[in-house]
């Protein structure tokens, strides 16, 4: 195992499904740790410092919110659930709180690696560090704040352009209605999914090359929306 290896922490008492998570993570070169509880998961965050959390939320001494809610006030690492828990409203307290993604048990490995490795990506690279954005035949200047597409200039209202630079700065993560609603309307508009769905719906046509198929501006159902590059 190479000393430069990235390491990620697995958070599940369930000895199997830690195991299986284990022993894909480690298929791809990355540096385990295991915890098997709340207390331990915190512990071992502290001290191992990991590049990436996997986190059940079903654990033997509290709820994996819990964990998620404590690490967030003094970590950013990126935390990928792993949870039977599929019902909407699950998947949406776990992202507001902080959550980078969730994955419904039983999952399989290609999905999980996929994820990993999204996040790692942004955890290492992220687009918050430049001023260039490009994805497809988009290209984002922040400085400029101009936005072209296939060369040509694209005219974005102040909130489309906003909406648009607040996804791009957090690639491959799902953001919440909440969480978009208040970084880019504030916080008198968090229950107005209405104008998010119109402003978003307005972007695709102007940014997608088929917005009825979008390939950059992705829908979480029910829960927000997630930028792939």
């Amino acid at each position: 195992m190479s000393e430069t290896a990235l390491r990620v922490l697995i958070v599940e008492d369930e000895i199997e499904i830690r195991r299986f998570v284990r022993m894909a993570l480690q298929a791809e070169g990355l540096l385990v740790y295991e915890a098997e509880s709340l207390e331990r998961g915190l512990i071992e965050a502290g001290t191992r410092r990991p590049d990436l959390i996997v986190l059940d939320l079903g654990l033997p001494d509290g709820d994996g919110v819990d964990l998620i809610r404590d690490l967030r006030t003094w970590s950013q690492v990126p935390i990928i659930v792993l949870s039977a828990r599929s019902a909407e409203s699950a998947k949406i307290v776990a992202l507001d709180t902080g959550a980078d993604d969730y994955l419904v048990k039983p999952f399989g490995t290609g999905e999980l690696l996929a994820r990993v490795r999204a996040q790692l990506r942004r955890s290492v690279k992220g687009v918050e560090s430049t001023s260039i954005v490009t994805f497809g035949d988009v290209r984002i200047d922040m400085e400029r704040r101009v936005v072209e597409r296939s060369g040509v200039p694209v005219h974005l209202t102040p909130l489309e352009y906003r909406l648009l630079t607040h996804l791009c700065a957090h690639p491959d993560r799902v953001l919440t209605h909440l969480q978009l609603l208040k970084a880019v309307w504030g916080p008198n508009h968090q229950t107005d999914t209405q104008y998010l769905r119109v402003f978003m719906g307005g972007l695709r046509k102007k940014i997608e090359v088929d917005p009825s198929q979008p390939r950059h501006l992705i829908t979480e159902t029910g829960v927000g929306y997630r930028f792939l590059p």
